[in-house]
């Protein structure tokens, strides 16, 4: 997988439209950072489903907020396609997430893939490896203003260094 800070600055060389990054993002900071880098929007997913509002079960947001980025496993079992997984919903499902068999696209079926009825999704949970920063399940409208809080903070924090460097 490319770095983030490689592919902006490859991006940013042929193309000057809007560019929004994604990937490990759930902190203001965070979002800040994709900014230096020259995205124009942080697109923020995991961090969301851990919300009041989301159309998940609460097993699921309780796993975001208990989880860490050590806890995602990355597979192609479950569906063919290669994607991020919260290690605990693998082991919930009879499987040993440190030896899973390699998957096959030709046969998508969105099962475990594994020796499980477990479905990718539904029952075996996507995540980003930011959920770190998920403490609480929260509102939507809670979560953006930390958002915006940790970005300021950030923001500030920078402003200082900078200062600092140039005294």
């Amino acid at each position: 997988m490319t770095s983030p800070f490689a592919l902006m600055r490859e991006i940013r060389e042929w193309f000057d439209g809007p560019v929004a990054l994604s990937g490990s993002i759930a902190h203001g900071a965070s979002v800040l950072a994709a900014q230096a880098m020259g995205a124009d929007l942080a697109y923020i997913g995991s961090a969301f489903i851990a919300t009041k509002e989301a159309n998940a079960v609460d097993a699921y947001k309780d796993n975001i907020v208990q989880a860490q980025a050590s806890d995602i496993v990355y597979s192609d079992l479950f569906t063919g396609v290669s994607g991020n997984y919260l290690r605990q919903s693998i082991e919930r499902a009879g499987m040993d997430p440190n030896n899973l068999p390699k998957g096959d696209i030709s046969t998508m079926n969105f099962g475990s893939g594994g020796n499980s009825e477990a479905k990718a999704w539904k029952d075996i949970w996507g995540s980003g490896q930011g959920i770190g920063a998920v403490k609480a399940v929260e509102s939507v409208a809670d979560r953006v203003d930390r958002l915006e809080a940790e970005y300021n903070t950030a923001r500030a924090e920078l402003a200082a260094k900078a200062r600092m460097a140039l005294a």
